[in-house]
């Protein structure tokens, strides 16, 4: 045996016998699985992607980002998840085309899961939001989407209750319904019987078909309509988002519409509300502080939480949809007796 075999061996032994050997092939066998977690840590939860919580209503948080040079609004909007009304509600100081290099944006991320079965796609006009509960795989965590949308506008009011997914059409062609047509002859001008796919189609590259007649879930070439009722009632979203739950949806699927205005559940032993501008005019009345308080009712734990209804009288006149702690109202501080008052105080108590 040579010299540098030899030494090999020595070495070799010494190596097993001080027990590095199995640590360093243990590091080897985990250093992929930890990349791999990290992998997925990074990539599973896209923005507006949030694991079901076991207990609970609310999901996500709001942050603030900074404006880029050029950037508007609208841009971060867009980039973050959020649409037109809900940025500039978050927002209304920060100019809509110029925010500024540097300026500070708040992005409200941050939401009360809609009163209604989790499952399928659920969306709530009022709020300008779809929600999309995938079926979750074996070994998958339930999860939410949601993604902001633009609806009817007034006159075209986007229609409510329950129906399902019937056909995902790739590169759809638009075929002008009779009143884009009369208003069209009541311009001199003359609609398009058909628009094929390209720049100038209005639903996008992908759209979802509804069982109402007439009615999809849709792309679009005006991306700042998004978050706004600006549509002839079909529900719009930017073409990334369609897109990106454009092969997930499968036929079949529910589609639960509602008009919710007033979302309210629990983080922990929180309650929450989260209010937003009703579609109608509509006062808050009784019926709506009452609804809110049907919504909070939970398990005896939470039962024994106490409301703060002086808050929640003051969200629902003032709907801003922020998500709002109804935090008890603070007791009110002892007043602090001079040294004047403390002296009598002895007096009367020595009397």
């Amino acid at each position: 045996m040579t010299h540098h075999a030899k030494a090999g061996r020595r070495f070799g032994t010494l190596w097993r016998m001080s027990g590095l050997l199995p640590l360093l092939l243990a590091m080897l066998w985990t250093l992929p699985l930890m990349a791999a977690v990290d992998e997925e840590a990074e990539t599973e939860w896209p923005k507006g992607h949030y694991p079901l919580p076991e207990q609970g209503d609310v999901v996500g948080e709001d942050y603030i980002v900074e404006a880029k040079a050029e950037e508007t609004l609208l841009d971060i909007a867009r980039d973050n998840n959020v649409g037109y009304q809900e940025i500039r509600r978050a927002n209304p100081d920060v100019s809509v085309w110029m925010p500024g290099e540097g300026t500070e944006v708040m992005i409200p991320g941050r939401f009360i899961l809609p009163p209604v079965d989790r499952e399928g796609i659920v969306i709530n006009v009022a709020e300008l939001r779809l929600y999309y509960y995938p079926p979750a795989g074996e070994g998958e965590t339930p999860r939410v989407e949601t993604y902001p949308i633009g609806i009817g506008r007034e006159g075209f009011d986007t229609p409510l209750g329950k129906t399902k997914t019937t056909m995902n059409l790739k590169d759809p062609a638009w075929y002008p319904p009779q009143s884009v047509r009369q208003e069209a002859a009541e311009r001199g001008e003359e609609a398009p019987a058909v628009v094929p796919p390209g720049p100038d189609n209005p639903l996008g590259r992908h759209a979802i078909m509804l069982d109402i007649d007439g009615y999809l879930i849709h792309g679009t070439n005006k991306p700042d309509g998004i978050g706004m009722r600006a549509s002839r009632g079909c529900i719009r979203m930017f073409p990334e988002d369609v897109a990106s739950i454009f092969d997930r949806v499968p036929v079949g699927t529910q589609v639960h519409l509602i008009n919710q205005p007033i979302k309210a559940g629990w983080d922990g032993n929180m309650p929450y509300v989260q209010v937003y501008e009703p579609l109608e005019e509509q006062e808050a009345g009784m019926a709506a502080f009452m609804e809110t308080l049907a919504m909070l009712e939970g398990s005896d734990d939470e039962a024994g939480t106490p409301l703060n209804y002086e808050l929640l009288r003051e969200l629902l006149e003032n709907p801003s949809g922020k998500v709002v702690a109804l935090t008890p109202s603070p007791e009110p501080e002892p007043e602090e007796k001079s040294e004047e008052q403390e002296s009598l105080l002895w007096e009367e108590l020595a009397v």
